[in-house]
């Protein structure tokens, strides 16, 4: 058999070790984050929030708030180097429309990438605030499984379900 190879831990900005449980000196604040984490609304039958999940959709989040962020700029600065200069003088109508809609098209594409920063954001507040998993329009509990599967939920399977109707 091989041998174990040693585990290695990640260390945090400060150089501290950011294992799976807490420090001595982070006792409190680690049983603090279990309580947020356990005062989190599920629905029946589900099991509490561990802050192991909790820091794994906060994970998740700041991944993709990350890689939104990044995608907006790029789409910013293409927009600025392919800005309205002389470049397309004497287009036909056919070229000077799909030009129009290539950059109305890429446009969308940037609101949305916003749209889905700021809902990433919303989410990542209402976990430090404590109202992660209640249902913006009910307020009843989101369910967990739901918010694992889409973490930017903001309404109930059913209130979701009614919206959708309308």
């Amino acid at each position: 058999m091989l041998p174990a190879l040693p585990v290695e831990e990640k260390l945090g900005a400060r150089g501290t070790a950011m294992a799976g449980t807490a420090s001595v000196k982070n006792k409190p604040a680690a049983k603090a984050a279990a309580k947020a984490a356990e005062a989190l609304p599920v629905r029946e039958g589900e099991e509490h929030w561990t802050v192991k999940e909790l820091a794994a959709v906060r994970t998740r989040l700041s991944v993709e708030i990350e890689e939104l962020a990044a995608e907006i700029k790029a789409a910013l600065n293409q927009a600025a180097e392919h800005g309205d200069s002389g470049e397309g003088a004497g287009d036909d109508q056919a070229d000077a429309g799909a030009k129009t809609y290539e950059r109305e098209h890429e446009l969308a594409l940037t609101n949305n990438s916003r749209d889905l920063l700021e809902q990433n954001e919303r989410a990542i507040a209402r976990i430090d605030a404590g109202t992660y998993g209640v249902c913006d329009n009910c307020g009843q509990a989101i369910g967990k499984a739901r918010l694992q599967a889409f973490p930017r939920a903001t309404l109930c399977v059913t209130c979701k379900q009614r919206e959708e109707r309308r």
